[in-house]
């Protein structure tokens, strides 16, 4: 991924129209091998792009269709639709994200506490185990924003089961650094590694799977790797939390003064109805920061506020920049501009919900209600993702009629 990534709806949309010839079986047969820093040519690397929706999930698959037909861009289809499962599920049992929190409070203070902790941290971060594979992959994620998702999985099953480091910690690093970084994606993934999302059935970092698929770039010996017998269930002794049904939203309601507020959730603001409005103000939230309470990649608050810039332009707004900080900053400024409702695209579960929580009752002291558009893709995608894949996967030719053949 090179290191100048325009983020920008215009530069996802070439992109993803110059990778549109490969979505069918040269992405099936060669998505699965990490080439390499500049080197990922058999895999999009549009997800900094579709994390943001300065291209939807919808656009992909329409264009994987268009250039392939059904059949043989199926794999390339089930890759793109297992990104909302994943959003989905995280909507379904937010307490996974509530644990992955204060776990990671908890994994932050004793590394703080215990020097040899964090001396194996900090060499695992900075590239400098020793490991070779693991090294680079350490150093391509900071240098870059990105890492091919077979090097993720590589990198989570060395860092969990060889190195013994504390799990939570490396999904903040990946956190930090990834301009694709998801709170789904990202804690559901590393949960998948350890053997907590499918339960009892962690990823295992193989020598001779990593030789393979890394085209001999790296070849590490059996004995560099432990081998894997069982995850981390143990620490999780209650099992998966239960399924909750979905949050109630309220939606836009266009009688009342109206703040539009943009954030990098959801950068087609053309998908919505803005005319319908009595728009008083608009802002740009800049929330990147809110990822952690450890420093954020400089680069992914830069793909950050390039896309608040080109969502504003494209939706003909002027918008004041605004950062969150302090939550009752919300409410001021929506009682600044004479506004009763903000109104922005579903936020999911992670950070920026969080600070949203947070702020809700300065804006119920304020009679302000936060209003939320929802995208049909996602209402008919997550009722299904209560447990593995398979449940959504099945009703993947019903989404493709109601989405692309309509």
């Amino acid at each position: 991924m090179p290191k100048t990534l325009v983020a920008t709806r215009a530069a996802g949309l070439a992109a993803m129209q110059a990778f549109s010839p490969a979505m069918g079986s040269r992405y099936a047969n060669g998505r699965n091998y990490d080439r390499g820093p500049g080197q990922h040519k058999a895999v999009s690397v549009l997800s900094p792009y579709v994390r943001r929706r300065l291209i939807t999930e919808q656009e992909l698959v329409a264009a994987a269709l268009a250039a392939h037909g059904p059949e043989n861009a199926e794999k390339f289809i089930q890759e793109v639709i297992w990104r909302s499962y994943f959003k989905g599920w995280l909507e379904r049992r937010p307490q996974v994200w509530a644990s992955y929190r204060q776990g990671l409070q908890a994994d932050l203070a004793a590394l703080d506490r215990d020097r040899r902790l964090r001396r194996d941290v900090e060499r695992a971060q900075d590239g400098q185990t020793g490991l070779a594979c693991f090294d680079a992959w350490a150093v391509e994620l900071v240098e870059t924003g990105y890492l091919h998702n077979h090097a993720r999985m590589w990198f989570a099953s060395i860092w969990i089961f060889t190195l013994g480091l504390p799990w939570r910690l490396a999904a903040d690093f990946f956190y930090r650094h990834l301009l694709d970084g998801d709170a789904a994606s990202n804690t559901l993934g590393w949960r998948w590694v350890a053997g907590l999302h499918t339960r009892g059935k962690p990823y295992p970092a193989r020598a001779d799977n990593i030789a393979s698929f890394t085209g001999g770039r790296f070849s590490p010996r059996h004995s560099d790797l432990d081998e894997v017998t069982q995850g981390l269930e143990a620490t999780e002794p209650d099992g998966l939390p239960p399924v909750l049904p979905l949050r109630a939203l309220i939606t836009p309601q266009p009688g009342r003064p109206t703040a539009v507020l943009i954030t990098d959730e959801d950068c087609r603001f053309e998908d919505f109805a803005l005319a319908s409005l009595d728009i008083r103000a608009s802002a740009t939230l800049s929330a990147s920061h809110l990822r952690s309470s450890l420093p954020v990649a400089e680069m992914v608050g830069r793909f950050e506020e390039q896309a608040l810039a080109d969502t504003a332009q494209r939706a003909g707004l002027v918008p004041m920049p605004m950062r969150a900080d302090h939550p009752d900053a919300l409410a001021r400024w929506a009682t600044g501009v004479g506004a009763t409702q903000i109104v922005t695209p579903y936020v999911t579960r992670g950070p920026l919900h969080d600070w949203l929580q947070e702020a809700a009752p300065y804006l119920v002291a304020k009679g302000i209600i936060l209003a939320e558009w929802q995208r049909a893709w996602d209402r008919a995608i997550w009722p299904h993702a209560t447990a593995g894949f398979f449940k959504v996967k099945q009703q993947i030719p019903r989404i493709l009629d109601q989405f692309i053949s309509a």
